[in-house]
Parts: C-alpha cells; sequence; structure tokens
C-alpha cells in the first residue's frame, strides 16, 4: 500500500459496510459496494472507561469464582 492511499477518517464520521466491510465517510452509502447497510463506528468504537470497565466486571467476578 503506498501512502497515496491511506486516508484519514475521524471516528465521528467512519462507518462500517456490514456487506463487504469497507470504512468510509459516507452515511448513506458504502464507498467501495453503494450498499447502504452502514453501521456508525462512533458508537461501538468510542466508549468511556467506566464503561468499558462495567462491561468486563461480571466476567472478572466469574473468573475469580472459578479460581
Amino acid at each position: 500500500m503506498t501512502h497515496s492511499l491511506l486516508q484519514h477518517i475521524p471516528l465521528t464520521a467512519a462507518y462500517l459496510c456490514q456487506d463487504c466491510n469497507a470504512v468510509g465517510n459516507c452515511a448513506t452509502n458504502c464507498p467501495a459496494c453503494a450498499s447502504g447497510v452502514l453501521l456508525g463506528l462512533a458508537g461501538v468504537l468510542d466508549r468511556e472507561e467506566e464503561e468499558t470497565r462495567q462491561m468486563w466486571a461480571p466476567m472478572a467476578e466469574l473468573e475469580a469464582m472459578a479460581a
């Protein structure tokens, strides 16, 4: 891959196409396959640290009980 092909897409504008797994910054159509089945990545990847800690806390409790 050459540097001319690299692009910067802010997380707030990044969308993942659920048909072909391409990432683009258009909220209506995939840049690779023109599909409209897109997932906004900011809602999935931009989590607060406390949210993440709460999500993994039950698993840590289960591992402690198993030990």
